[in-house]
């Protein structure tokens, strides 16, 4: 009699054992299970210049940062002067990859904010978007010369991100 209690209390107690876990981490390091693998590869056109195309191979052997981005998305926006340093930095390449947007729109955005971008690939279906893993917008990417994933970050971008983590990670990639 008392079995039937206690499987119920045992179940419950482990359950608010995984929510209390849950609850305590941070929702921008969601595990990538791209991180330390090749980046995808494609082959899409570039926002500004439809007649040519973008691929991770154009920067083999660069350590480089791939930002996720729209026009349509506010965070985005928040994101955008701390991409604009990070790109005046010089640290790394930083390709755009605009995702799920209107090309008209994403172009007057870069024009009216400023464009941090080497180049923004136009992934118009989020096809590329997809094989990223990308659950949403702004999400920022790190890979290595070997095109080799090794940073993933969900969210905008800060000042504190860039100097904790990814300048850290690109001054040791860039001796190795």
């Amino acid at each position: 009699m008392k079995a039937k209690f206690l499987i119920p209390l045992i179940l419950f107690v482990v359950l608010v054992v995984f929510l209390a876990i849950g609850l305590n981490r941070d929702p921008h390091e969601v595990p990538s299970p791209l991180i330390n693998k090749p980046a995808p590869i494609f082959e899409i056109p570039q926002l500004a210049q439809a007649s040519q195309t973008f691929s991770p191979a154009n920067m083999k052997g660069q350590v480089w940062i791939l930002n996720v981005w729209a026009s349509w998305c506010v965070a985005c926006r928040e994101e955008h002067p701390v991409l604009v340093d990070l790109a005046k930095s010089g640290q790394a390449p930083l390709i755009g990859l605009d995702y799920k947007d209107k090309r008209e729109d994403a172009l007057v955005m870069l024009e009216r904010q400023g464009n941090p971008y080497l180049l923004s690939a136009f992934d118009a279906d989020g096809r590329v978007g997809i094989d990223y893993g990308v659950y949403g917008v702004p999400e920022t990417y790190v890979i290595d010369q070997a095109g080799v994933i090794r940073f993933k970050h969900i969210g905008p971008l800060t000042q504190q991100i860039l100097n904790q983590k990814i300048y850290p990670l690109l001054t040791e990639l860039k001796k190795s």
